[in-house]
């Protein structure tokens, strides 16, 4: 997978998921410092949106469009994951007006990165990208953003939440 950072190529680690793996479980972060595991979420179509930062604009969109179009429906659950520190998670829902997201803090030890194939060795961020599981945790849609600071494709990830819930 070949992944750049502001046109500049960038040396990716960890494991790239394919679409039909079962995702792997992973330890973070709550807004609480209290840890949260992908298993806490069994039964739900989940939606792992992957993000640098929090404080960027490009993120900032990413979290709240895909907010915007999960936070209410109860089968699905969207999880905002990046390094940001929970602190700094929580103000940025706060400012944002956002109550009910669910941000995650891979900064401990990357465990989310590394199982993902997300992590930016030089930058210790985490590389754009989506996957949406299935209530099995069966990886059905993937995408990894090959330039970091461009947006996800909102529409086809949407579609397959959509498909999944039919």
């Amino acid at each position: 997978m070949s992944i750049t950072f502001g046109g500049n190529p960038v040396k990716i680690l960890g494991t790239e998921q394919q679409v039909g793996n079962v995702a792997p479980d992973f330890t973070v972060v709550n807004n609480d410092l209290q840890e949260v595991h992908l298993s806490d979420y069994d039964g739900k179509v989940k939606v792992l949106s992957a993000l640098p930062s929090l404080d960027t604009g490009v993120c900032d969109l990413q979290t709240k469009t895909f907010n915007r179009r999960f936070a209410d429906q109860d089968d699905v659950v969207l999880l905002t994951i990046s390094v940001d520190l929970p602190f700094a998670q929580a103000r940025w829902c706060g400012n944002s007006g956002i109550e009910n997201a669910i941000t995650l803090s891979d900064h401990r030890n990357l465990d989310f990165g590394m199982k993902y194939g997300l992590v930016i060795e030089d930058l210790r961020l985490l590389a754009r990208a989506v996957f949406v599981l299935d209530q099995d945790n069966k990886i059905q849609y993937i995408e990894y953003v090959p330039e970091v600071t461009q947006q996800v494709n909102f529409a086809d990830a949407e579609a397959k939440v959509d498909e999944l819930l039919k």
